[in-house]
């Protein structure tokens, strides 16, 4: 019964179009979010907003090398329990029984680290269907770095090697962007131009995208179709335009 019940939400969300807004709040963090076992100052309290008083978060920890789980498994469970919320570790589980967690949790965060092994890792085990099926019911999702890439249409523009393969660059579609993390600031001329100048020919060959730039420390909302930008910096690239975004200021994004 409990595997036909997973296979039926599998089914279901599949269904559903990747591209269209999630209902929950997805955080999009830029990387280098925590300080120590905590997050960093700015971006604690949107995360609190959310998070607080939920006893079933789920981590994903795919990203990060096996070796280096149980130390990062720590961290996250302290900094989730500095929000006021608890928060498991679902990397000794198998996958039948992380697709019951996901089912089951009432938050998600995905720490960063190696983006295409995340990637391969949510298509293989089929978790991609079940955590957006989640997030399209309300649930809170947090993502940072490698977390946030895969909160994307595809990943695009995500600074890795591929050091594993993917059958697919599709990833959740949460947001219709792809997500640029670890975006230089603009007072660091050179690596800011190298970067705009990527993705500017990122878009040459994918016009129809949109590209959210994240720099490090920084933390963007996608609520009720639109993107907000909580703390630090981010930008949004288009084939033709390119803003900065401003504090507190709600902009629309279509998907493609």
């Amino acid at each position: 019964m409990r595997r036909l019940f997973f296979s039926l939400l599998v089914l279901l969300s599949a269904v559903s179009s990747p591209c269209s807004a999630a209902d929950g709040p997805v955080f999009l963090l830029g990387g280098n979010s925590m300080k120590g076992a905590l997050f960093a100052d700015a971006l604690r309290p949107a995360l609190r907003e959310s998070f607080q008083g939920r006893s079933r978060v789920a981590l994903l920890l795919d990203a990060v090398h096996p070796d280096d789980r149980a130390a990062m498994e720590a961290r996250l469970v302290s900094a989730f329990r500095d929000l006021g919320a608890a928060a498991e570790s679902l990397h000794r589980l198998d996958p039948a029984a992380r697709r019951e967690r996901l089912a089951a949790a009432d938050g998600i965060f995905i720490v960063g680290g190696e983006t295409f092994v995340l990637l391969a890792t949510l298509h293989r085990e089929g978790l991609l269907e079940v955590i957006r099926s989640r997030v399209r019911s309300g649930m809170p999702y947090a993502g940072s770095s490698a977390g946030a890439n895969v909160a994307g249409i595809v990943i695009g523009t995500t600074n890795d090697f591929p050091v594993a393969e993917i059958p697919s660059r599709a990833a959740l579609g949460l947001v219709p962007v792809s997500v640029n993390p670890h975006h230089p600031l603009a007072s660091a001329t050179a690596e800011f131009r190298l970067r705009a100048g990527k993705i500017r020919t990122y878009l040459r060959f994918n016009p129809g995208e949109t590209v959210l730039g994240i720099a490090d420390t920084s933390m963007v909302r996608w609520l009720d179709g639109k993107l907000t930008l909580l703390a630090g910096a981010g930008w949004l690239y288009r084939k033709n335009a390119e803003n900065e975004l401003r504090p507190g200021e709600a902009v629309e994004v279509s998907g493609r």
